[in-house]
């Protein structure tokens, strides 16, 4: 009888550790999602802060 209450106890377990690792990997990839999101953004606004600083350099000279 101990054996099978063990048995189920390592079964749930286990599956609530499938669940965890399939949470985490959804996590990871809305992380990686946002991080390319992020960094288009950021080469966006880079491109844009250059052609301000070139626009503003025609009024300077």
């Amino acid at each position: 009888m101990q054996f099978r209450t063990a048995s189920r106890e390592q079964s749930a377990g286990v599956v609530q550790v499938g669940e965890a690792v399939t949470e985490m990997d959804q996590v990871i990839q809305q992380n990686a999602a946002l991080v390319e999101e992020m960094t288009a953004s950021a080469r966006s606004l880079q491109q844009q802060a250059q052609a301000l600083v070139d626009t503003v350099a025609i009024f300077k000279y």
